[in-house]
Protein backbone atom coordinates (compact mmCIF):
# COMPACT_ATOMS: atom_id res chain seq x y z
CA UNK A 1 0.00 0.00 0.00
CA UNK A 2 1.91 3.40 -1.09
CA UNK A 3 2.34 5.71 2.02
CA UNK A 4 4.02 8.84 2.65
CA UNK A 5 6.90 9.62 5.02
CA UNK A 6 5.20 9.93 8.54
CA UNK A 7 3.89 13.62 9.35
CA UNK A 8 5.80 14.88 12.23
CA UNK A 9 9.52 14.29 12.50
CA UNK A 10 10.86 12.83 15.34
CA UNK A 11 14.71 11.36 15.20
CA UNK A 12 17.29 11.68 14.10
CA UNK A 13 18.26 10.08 10.55
CA UNK A 14 21.10 8.88 8.38
CA UNK A 15 23.74 11.43 7.86
CA UNK A 16 22.36 11.74 3.68
CA UNK A 17 19.47 12.83 4.60
CA UNK A 18 20.49 14.75 8.04
CA UNK A 19 19.98 18.25 6.98
CA UNK A 20 16.53 18.48 5.63
CA UNK A 21 15.20 16.58 8.33
CA UNK A 22 16.82 17.68 11.30
CA UNK A 23 15.71 21.30 10.10
CA UNK A 24 12.13 20.02 9.83
CA UNK A 25 12.90 18.34 13.26
CA UNK A 26 13.85 22.03 14.48
CA UNK A 27 10.46 24.01 13.04
CA UNK A 28 8.49 20.92 14.13
CA UNK A 29 9.53 21.46 17.65
CA UNK A 30 8.98 25.13 17.54
CA UNK A 31 5.54 24.45 15.32
CA UNK A 32 4.04 22.39 17.98
CA UNK A 33 5.44 23.21 21.57
CA UNK A 34 5.87 27.60 21.05
CA UNK A 35 8.31 29.17 22.43
CA UNK A 36 11.77 27.16 22.80
CA UNK A 37 15.34 28.69 23.37
CA UNK A 38 17.78 26.85 21.14
CA UNK A 39 19.25 24.97 24.39
CA UNK A 40 15.51 23.70 24.61
CA UNK A 41 15.53 22.63 21.26
CA UNK A 42 18.74 20.29 21.46
CA UNK A 43 17.85 19.07 24.24
CA UNK A 44 14.31 17.89 23.08
CA UNK A 45 15.32 16.67 19.53
CA UNK A 46 18.43 15.15 20.47
CA UNK A 47 20.66 17.29 18.22
CA UNK A 48 23.69 18.85 19.55
CA UNK A 49 24.20 22.40 20.36
CA UNK A 50 26.29 23.50 17.12
CA UNK A 51 23.84 21.88 15.09
CA UNK A 52 20.90 23.50 16.33
CA UNK A 53 22.97 27.23 16.60
CA UNK A 54 23.43 26.54 13.05
CA UNK A 55 19.98 25.28 11.98
CA UNK A 56 18.56 28.36 13.58
CA UNK A 57 21.03 31.00 12.08
CA UNK A 58 19.56 29.59 8.67
CA UNK A 59 15.89 29.25 9.53
CA UNK A 60 16.02 33.28 10.44
CA UNK A 61 17.99 34.34 7.64
CA UNK A 62 14.90 32.41 6.02
CA UNK A 63 12.54 34.54 7.74
CA UNK A 64 10.89 31.71 9.41
CA UNK A 65 11.80 31.83 12.62
CA UNK A 66 12.35 35.05 15.50
CA UNK A 67 13.85 35.78 18.43
CA UNK A 68 11.71 37.15 21.20
CA UNK A 69 14.05 38.46 23.65
CA UNK A 70 15.71 36.75 26.51
CA UNK A 71 14.30 34.39 28.96
CA UNK A 72 13.36 36.05 32.61
CA UNK A 73 15.29 33.83 34.98
CA UNK A 74 16.54 33.73 38.56
CA UNK A 75 19.67 31.86 38.83
CA UNK A 76 22.81 33.15 37.49
CA UNK A 77 24.11 33.46 34.03
CA UNK A 78 23.16 35.03 30.36
CA UNK A 79 19.68 34.31 29.95
CA UNK A 80 18.69 32.23 27.21
CA UNK A 81 17.44 33.78 23.87
CA UNK A 82 13.69 32.80 23.20
CA UNK A 83 12.51 31.87 19.74
CA UNK A 84 9.06 30.83 17.72
CA UNK A 85 8.05 30.43 14.37
CA UNK A 86 7.35 33.60 12.87
CA UNK A 87 3.84 32.25 12.53
CA UNK A 88 3.13 35.49 10.17
CA UNK A 89 5.42 35.15 7.29
CA UNK A 90 3.76 33.15 4.81
CA UNK A 91 0.37 32.94 3.86
CA UNK A 92 -1.21 29.46 2.10
CA UNK A 93 -3.66 29.10 -1.01
CA UNK A 94 -5.89 26.26 0.22
CA UNK A 95 -8.66 25.65 -2.31
CA UNK A 96 -11.51 22.63 -2.12
CA UNK A 97 -12.85 21.27 -4.78
CA UNK A 98 -15.11 18.69 -3.49
CA UNK A 99 -18.84 20.38 -3.34
CA UNK A 100 -20.79 19.55 -5.97
CA UNK A 101 -22.08 23.01 -6.78
CA UNK A 102 -18.84 25.85 -6.02
CA UNK A 103 -15.48 25.63 -5.52
CA UNK A 104 -14.31 27.30 -2.53
CA UNK A 105 -10.50 28.72 -1.39
CA UNK A 106 -8.53 30.48 1.67
CA UNK A 107 -5.86 32.21 2.62
CA UNK A 108 -4.60 30.79 6.04
CA UNK A 109 -1.41 31.32 8.09
CA UNK A 110 0.61 28.73 9.27
CA UNK A 111 -1.73 27.90 12.48
CA UNK A 112 -4.23 26.86 9.74
CA UNK A 113 -6.35 29.71 10.42
CA UNK A 114 -8.59 31.18 7.71
CA UNK A 115 -7.97 35.04 7.19
CA UNK A 116 -9.32 35.25 3.73
CA UNK A 117 -12.52 33.63 1.60
CA UNK A 118 -13.61 33.27 -1.88
CA UNK A 119 -15.77 30.83 -3.96
CA UNK A 120 -16.65 30.30 -7.69
CA UNK A 121 -19.92 28.60 -8.82
CA UNK A 122 -19.32 25.35 -10.47
CA UNK A 123 -22.30 25.92 -12.64
CA UNK A 124 -21.97 23.04 -14.24
CA UNK A 125 -18.31 23.32 -15.73
CA UNK A 126 -16.20 20.05 -16.79
CA UNK A 127 -13.10 19.63 -18.39
CA UNK A 128 -11.30 22.48 -19.09
CA UNK A 129 -13.67 24.86 -17.84
CA UNK A 130 -13.79 23.60 -14.78
CA UNK A 131 -9.74 23.38 -14.76
CA UNK A 132 -10.42 27.29 -15.67
CA UNK A 133 -12.22 28.33 -12.68
CA UNK A 134 -9.60 26.69 -10.09
CA UNK A 135 -6.83 28.79 -12.21
CA UNK A 136 -8.69 31.98 -11.33
CA UNK A 137 -10.13 31.28 -7.95
CA UNK A 138 -6.30 30.72 -7.39
CA UNK A 139 -5.41 34.20 -8.76
CA UNK A 140 -7.77 35.78 -7.14
CA UNK A 141 -6.41 34.14 -3.71
CA UNK A 142 -2.78 35.39 -4.82
CA UNK A 143 -3.61 38.60 -5.45
CA UNK A 144 -5.13 39.10 -2.00
CA UNK A 145 -2.17 37.63 -0.10
CA UNK A 146 -0.84 40.11 2.09
CA UNK A 147 2.11 37.99 3.20
CA UNK A 148 4.56 35.45 0.32
CA UNK A 149 2.86 32.45 -0.40
CA UNK A 150 4.09 29.76 1.11
CA UNK A 151 2.18 27.07 -1.82
CA UNK A 152 -1.07 26.61 -2.63
CA UNK A 153 -2.79 22.98 -1.76
CA UNK A 154 -5.75 21.12 -3.15
CA UNK A 155 -8.47 19.03 -1.76
CA UNK A 156 -10.05 17.21 -5.27
CA UNK A 157 -12.30 14.86 -5.92
CA UNK A 158 -11.44 11.12 -7.44
CA UNK A 159 -8.55 9.30 -7.92
CA UNK A 160 -5.24 11.24 -7.45
CA UNK A 161 -1.66 10.60 -7.46
CA UNK A 162 1.13 11.23 -5.79
CA UNK A 163 2.06 13.73 -8.47
CA UNK A 164 -0.74 15.67 -8.28
CA UNK A 165 -2.18 14.65 -11.18
CA UNK A 166 -6.38 13.68 -11.08
CA UNK A 167 -6.67 10.32 -13.10
CA UNK A 168 -10.00 10.21 -12.44
CA UNK A 169 -13.07 13.03 -11.36
CA UNK A 170 -15.89 11.74 -13.19
CA UNK A 171 -18.15 14.88 -11.67
CA UNK A 172 -15.79 17.42 -13.01
CA UNK A 173 -15.07 15.32 -16.46
CA UNK A 174 -11.24 14.66 -15.12
CA UNK A 175 -9.31 12.05 -16.61
CA UNK A 176 -5.32 12.68 -16.27
CA UNK A 177 -5.25 15.97 -14.82
CA UNK A 178 -1.92 17.38 -14.31
CA UNK A 179 -3.67 19.62 -11.78
CA UNK A 180 -0.32 20.13 -9.45
CA UNK A 181 1.64 21.19 -12.66
CA UNK A 182 -1.16 23.60 -13.63
CA UNK A 183 -1.13 25.32 -10.75
CA UNK A 184 2.70 25.39 -10.49
CA UNK A 185 3.12 26.62 -13.66
CA UNK A 186 0.47 29.42 -14.07
CA UNK A 187 2.04 30.68 -10.60
CA UNK A 188 5.38 29.83 -9.75
CA UNK A 189 4.53 28.51 -6.51
CA UNK A 190 5.07 25.25 -5.02
CA UNK A 191 1.82 22.84 -5.26
CA UNK A 192 0.21 20.03 -3.50
CA UNK A 193 -3.27 18.02 -4.67
CA UNK A 194 -4.87 15.23 -3.13
CA UNK A 195 -8.16 13.87 -2.50
CA UNK A 196 -10.45 15.63 -0.31
CA UNK A 197 -11.11 13.10 2.27
CA UNK A 198 -7.13 12.42 2.39
CA UNK A 199 -6.96 16.26 2.61
CA UNK A 200 -9.14 16.16 5.48
CA UNK A 201 -8.39 13.17 7.69
CA UNK A 202 -4.81 15.43 7.12
CA UNK A 203 -6.79 18.32 8.60
CA UNK A 204 -7.94 16.49 11.54
CA UNK A 205 -4.28 14.99 12.34
CA UNK A 206 -3.27 18.57 12.56
CA UNK A 207 -5.90 20.39 14.35
CA UNK A 208 -8.56 18.24 15.60
CA UNK A 209 -6.55 15.97 17.37
CA UNK A 210 -7.07 12.99 15.96
CA UNK A 211 -5.16 9.98 16.82
CA UNK A 212 -2.43 8.59 14.74
CA UNK A 213 -3.91 5.49 13.55
CA UNK A 214 -7.79 6.66 12.36
CA UNK A 215 -9.83 6.91 9.34
CA UNK A 216 -12.41 9.59 8.35
CA UNK A 217 -15.05 9.37 6.35
CA UNK A 218 -16.28 12.04 4.62
CA UNK A 219 -20.05 12.09 3.62
CA UNK A 220 -21.83 14.21 1.62
CA UNK A 221 -22.87 13.82 -2.45
CA UNK A 222 -20.95 10.76 -2.20
CA UNK A 223 -18.62 9.07 0.35
CA UNK A 224 -14.99 8.62 0.72
CA UNK A 225 -12.33 8.19 3.38
CA UNK A 226 -8.78 9.00 4.32
CA UNK A 227 -6.99 6.73 6.53
CA UNK A 228 -3.65 7.37 8.63
CA UNK A 229 -1.55 4.80 9.82
CA UNK A 230 1.06 5.22 12.27
CA UNK A 231 0.45 8.89 11.84
CA UNK A 232 1.61 8.00 7.97
CA UNK A 233 -1.25 8.71 4.83
CA UNK A 234 -2.27 5.76 3.09
CA UNK A 235 -2.81 6.06 -0.50
CA UNK A 236 -3.04 2.58 -1.77
CA UNK A 237 -1.78 0.30 -4.96
CA UNK A 238 -3.80 2.47 -7.66
CA UNK A 239 -4.11 5.79 -5.19
CA UNK A 240 -7.70 4.66 -4.22
CA UNK A 241 -7.33 3.71 -0.74
CA UNK A 242 -10.63 4.95 1.05
CA UNK A 243 -12.95 5.04 -1.86
CA UNK A 244 -15.52 3.00 0.03
CA UNK A 245 -18.61 5.04 -1.08
CA UNK A 246 -19.07 1.82 -4.18
CA UNK A 247 -18.30 -0.88 -1.43
CA UNK A 248 -21.56 -2.63 -1.45
CA UNK A 249 -22.79 -3.90 2.13
CA UNK A 250 -24.50 -6.57 2.52
CA UNK A 251 -26.25 -9.42 0.07
CA UNK A 252 -29.86 -8.26 0.64
CA UNK A 253 -29.76 -6.02 -2.35
CA UNK A 254 -30.59 -2.08 -2.02
CA UNK A 255 -30.90 0.61 -4.62
CA UNK A 256 -29.35 0.93 -7.74
CA UNK A 257 -26.91 3.37 -7.80
CA UNK A 258 -25.32 5.39 -10.26
CA UNK A 259 -21.92 3.16 -11.07
CA UNK A 260 -24.36 0.40 -11.86
CA UNK A 261 -24.17 -1.82 -9.03
CA UNK A 262 -26.60 -2.49 -6.60
CA UNK A 263 -26.48 -1.64 -2.61
CA UNK A 264 -23.53 0.53 -2.39
CA UNK A 265 -22.57 2.40 0.59
CA UNK A 266 -23.41 5.59 -1.30
CA UNK A 267 -27.17 4.29 -1.57
CA UNK A 268 -27.67 4.31 1.87
CA UNK A 269 -25.51 6.95 3.29
CA UNK A 270 -25.09 9.79 0.88
CA UNK A 271 -26.79 12.91 2.16
CA UNK A 272 -28.87 13.14 -1.41
CA UNK A 273 -30.38 9.60 -0.88
CA UNK A 274 -30.49 9.91 3.32
CA UNK A 275 -32.96 13.14 2.22
CA UNK A 276 -34.36 11.44 -0.10
CA UNK A 277 -35.66 8.74 2.55
CA UNK A 278 -36.42 10.83 5.08
CA UNK A 279 -38.36 12.86 3.05
CA UNK A 280 -42.32 12.78 5.02
CA UNK A 281 -40.76 10.36 7.05
CA UNK A 282 -42.35 10.59 11.05
CA UNK A 283 -39.91 10.66 13.78
CA UNK A 284 -39.91 6.77 14.20
CA UNK A 285 -39.74 6.65 10.43
CA UNK A 286 -36.88 8.62 10.38
CA UNK A 287 -34.69 7.00 13.13
CA UNK A 288 -35.01 3.65 11.61
CA UNK A 289 -33.85 5.44 8.51
CA UNK A 290 -30.77 6.80 9.82
CA UNK A 291 -30.27 3.56 12.08
CA UNK A 292 -29.94 1.71 8.62
CA UNK A 293 -27.61 3.69 7.17
CA UNK A 294 -25.43 3.79 10.38
CA UNK A 295 -25.51 -0.11 10.50
CA UNK A 296 -24.64 -0.17 6.61
CA UNK A 297 -21.57 2.24 7.45
CA UNK A 298 -20.63 0.26 10.30
CA UNK A 299 -20.77 -3.10 7.97
CA UNK A 300 -18.39 -1.63 5.21
CA UNK A 301 -15.74 -0.23 8.16
CA UNK A 302 -16.10 -3.47 10.54
CA UNK A 303 -13.32 -5.49 8.28
CA UNK A 304 -10.89 -2.00 7.58
CA UNK A 305 -11.19 -1.63 11.52
CA UNK A 306 -9.97 -4.93 12.40
CA UNK A 307 -7.52 -5.27 9.17
CA UNK A 308 -5.75 -2.09 10.46
CA UNK A 309 -6.40 -1.99 13.96
CA UNK A 310 -7.54 1.45 13.81
CA UNK A 311 -8.77 3.49 17.38
CA UNK A 312 -11.20 5.84 15.78
CA UNK A 313 -13.29 6.93 12.99
CA UNK A 314 -14.71 10.19 12.73
CA UNK A 315 -17.53 11.48 10.27
CA UNK A 316 -17.13 14.74 8.69
CA UNK A 317 -21.12 15.99 7.15
CA UNK A 318 -24.10 16.95 8.07
CA UNK A 319 -24.27 16.81 11.75
CA UNK A 320 -27.83 16.79 11.87
CA UNK A 321 -27.93 13.61 9.81
CA UNK A 322 -25.08 11.96 10.92
CA UNK A 323 -24.40 12.73 14.77
CA UNK A 324 -27.27 10.66 16.44
CA UNK A 325 -28.69 6.99 15.57
CA UNK A 326 -26.79 6.90 12.70
CA UNK A 327 -23.92 7.42 14.36
CA UNK A 328 -24.72 5.15 17.25
CA UNK A 329 -25.94 2.55 15.21
CA UNK A 330 -22.33 2.84 13.39
CA UNK A 331 -20.69 1.70 16.71
CA UNK A 332 -22.73 -0.37 17.68
CA UNK A 333 -22.62 -2.43 14.71
CA UNK A 334 -18.81 -1.77 14.81
CA UNK A 335 -17.94 -3.59 17.82
CA UNK A 336 -20.46 -6.34 17.17
CA UNK A 337 -18.63 -7.27 14.26
CA UNK A 338 -15.11 -6.84 15.57
CA UNK A 339 -12.79 -8.22 18.40
CA UNK A 340 -14.00 -6.81 21.80
CA UNK A 341 -10.58 -7.53 23.26
CA UNK A 342 -9.14 -5.37 20.55
CA UNK A 343 -11.90 -3.10 19.31
CA UNK A 344 -13.91 -2.06 22.17
CA UNK A 345 -12.51 0.96 23.18
CA UNK A 346 -12.72 2.11 19.66
CA UNK A 347 -14.07 5.76 19.33
CA UNK A 348 -16.03 6.92 16.61
CA UNK A 349 -17.00 11.24 17.10
CA UNK A 350 -17.86 14.37 14.43
CA UNK A 351 -14.97 16.66 13.22
CA UNK A 352 -14.54 19.10 15.17
CA UNK A 353 -13.83 21.47 12.01
CA UNK A 354 -16.95 21.79 10.15
CA UNK A 355 -16.91 22.83 6.77
CA UNK A 356 -14.02 24.14 6.43
CA UNK A 357 -11.88 20.41 6.83
CA UNK A 358 -10.84 20.42 3.94
CA UNK A 359 -9.25 23.70 3.19
CA UNK A 360 -7.23 23.48 6.36
CA UNK A 361 -6.23 20.32 5.33
CA UNK A 362 -4.87 21.50 1.91
CA UNK A 363 -2.47 23.97 4.42
CA UNK A 364 -1.15 20.82 6.42
CA UNK A 365 -0.23 19.49 2.46
CA UNK A 366 1.50 22.46 2.37
CA UNK A 367 3.04 22.62 5.55
CA UNK A 368 4.33 19.29 5.26
CA UNK A 369 5.50 19.55 1.94
CA UNK A 370 7.50 22.96 2.17
CA UNK A 371 8.28 23.05 6.15
CA UNK A 372 8.35 19.34 7.61
CA UNK A 373 5.44 20.37 9.99
CA UNK A 374 2.14 19.41 10.73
Amino acid sequence: MTALKPLRPSSKVLPEHARGHNRSLVLQTLYRDGTRSRADIARETGLTRVTVSALVAELIADGLVVELGQREEARPGKPATLLDLDRSAFVIVGLDLSDHSLFTGALLDLDGTIIARAEIELAGSTGDEALAKVIALTRELVDRASAPVLGIGVGSPGIVDLDGVVLSAPNLGWAGVELRRELSDAFGLPALVANDANAAVLAEHSFGGAHSDAMLVTIGHGVGAGLLVGGTPLFGSRFAAGEIGHVVVGTDGGAVCACGKRGCLETWLSIPNLIARLDGADAGERDLALREAGERLGIALAPVVGALDLSEIILSGPSDLLDGPLSAATLETLRRRTMAEFHGSLALRMTTLGHDIVLRGAAVMVLSGQLGVS
